[in-house]
């Protein structure tokens, strides 16, 4: 079945008509990819079979189908369809929308109506909120399609009113599916190495859409005259195509989603996983100096006081980076990382500074007890500032036996507590210590 667009022509297939228009399905059964959803007994299929349209968000990367699904749910429930580009539209678009909506519902042959909103999380909160009434009121089903995290740029109140469905980048297997589809209508004559074809896939990285634009590109390389090559290799793809970086939003998901991996390798002694994670946000455009100071973070964060020396060369990574830039400033932050990821662990002292910072956020103002206080003056010194303090150099090992530290009353927290590996374990040998001086003293005190 043929679906109406926004302006109410039906889709045509042409000589100038795209190839992503031309391979756009026209039935669940061509859909590639996104079975996790659109299979048999699955929550959107079973949508989609219900026979009532409902509002919901399509989450996911590019080029994974968002529209498409959108259109084929207007086929599906015979509504008219009604797109709006939140990049380039506003208020009047969405006024326009609904005016188009009453007029459907109106009409000598009432229509449901489908709006559906392209980059959903462009508009702002209140071009959000001019949807909530007509959603309420089942004069029209919102379906918004976004590559950011819904709930993150959906405002709740829309957000509550819409079922949301995450879709996920097409696998190998489906790209190279697509691939085969897409040769027959744009090059049925010309024949494609193995290499060639992976070549392809590999480059799609996921997206539907860009694999389309580089068969495309392909298409216009081989038009006559300009090259009558009969068979396509590796070689010529990679001299004819513009083959961009692999799929990287900075500032988006995929940034944080990367970064947080990058992260957990760390953190899990990964140096391979942590190296891969590093280049592949390097291999997309992150900044490297803002992948520095993650390195640096980390360092004090997981490796903490079980390896003083991360915290060093964390710093003169991004130090050596500033000096050399990229490219061979890079090395110095994948050094840092490998010795990162191969570091005992310890984030001993980080879990002891958020103690201490939430106690003291809703602690009670506590006075400093007098003998640790501050005498400049006569007057401070007459009035016992510092008296009876006594000066742990002067004590054998260094260390004042029984000395409290800490406001009156305030009982000892033990916030900081060492782990049993790295350097770490040789300060809990020296604690154990020094808590057995204070035994004794207190013990003597007795």
């Amino acid at each position: 079945m043929n679906s109406p667009d926004s302006s109410g022509l039906q889709w045509q297939s042409s000589l100038h008509q795209p190839l992503a228009e031309k391979l756009r399905p026209r039935s669940l059964g061509e859909v590639i990819g996104q079975q996790h959803l659109l299979g048999e007994g699955l929550a959107l299929r079973l949508a989609f079979e219900s026979g009532q349209p409902h509002s919901c968000i399509l989450w996911g990367p590019p080029g994974v189908g968002k529209t498409t699904i959108a259109r084929l749910m207007a086929d599906a429930f015979d509504a008219q369809f009604i797109s709006i580009s939140a990049v380039l539209g506003g208020v009047k678009d969405i006024r326009e929308a609904v005016d188009k909506a009453e007029a459907a519902l109106n009409g000598l042959q009432p229509q449901r109506t489908i709006v559906f909103v392209d980059e959903v999380h462009r508009f702002n909160k209140s071009q959000q909120d001019a949807f909530l009434p007509h959603v309420e009121s089942g004069l029209f089903t919102f379906i918004g399609a976004t590559t950011e995290n819904p709930s993150f740029e959906v405002n709740s109140a829309l957000l509550s009113r819409a079922q949301v469905y995450v879709l996920k980048s097409l696998d190998h297997n489906e790209l190279a599916q697509l691939l085969e589809r897409a040769r027959k209508h744009a090059l049925p004559n010309t024949a494609f190495t193995a290499d060639a074809l992976e070549t392809i896939v590999t480059y799609a990285d996921g997206d539907a859409r860009r694999l389309i634009n580089l068969l495309e590109q392909l298409q216009g390389a081989l038009s006559p005259p300009n090259n009558p090559v009969t068979e396509i290799d590796t070689r010529f793809i990679t001299n004819t195509l513009t083959l961009n970086a692999r799929r990287f939003d900075k500032g988006g998901d995929q940034f944080y989603d990367q970064i947080s991996a990058l992260h957990k390798s760390v953190r899990g002694s990964h140096p391979d996983a942590a190296l891969y994670w590093l280049c592949r946000m390097l291999d997309g455009g992150a900044d490297p100096r803002y992948l520095a100071r993650r390195i640096v973070r980390m360092a004090w964060e997981d490796i903490g006081l079980a390896d003083p020396r991360a915290m060093q060369l964390a710093n003169d990574a991004a130090q050596t980076y500033e000096r050399l830039g990229s490219p061979e400033g890079e090395l110095a932050l994948g050094q840092a990382v490998v010795y990162l990821a191969i570091a005992p662990k310890s984030n001993a002292s980080y879990k002891a500074f958020n103690a201490a910072r939430d106690f003291v956020a809703q602690d009670r103002s506590r006075d400093v007890p007098i003998h640790l206080r501050n005498a400049p003056t006569q007057l401070l010194k007459e009035l016992g500032h510092g008296h009876a303090y006594r000066y742990a150099h002067d004590e054998p090992h260094a260390y004042a036996a029984g000395e409290s530290y800490l406001p009156e009353g305030m009982k000892e927290p033990h916030w900081y507590e060492p782990v049993d590996h790295g350097l770490e374990s040789k300060i809990a040998e020296r604690m154990r210590f020094l808590k057995e001086l204070d035994a004794k003293a207190k013990g003597l005190k007795d």
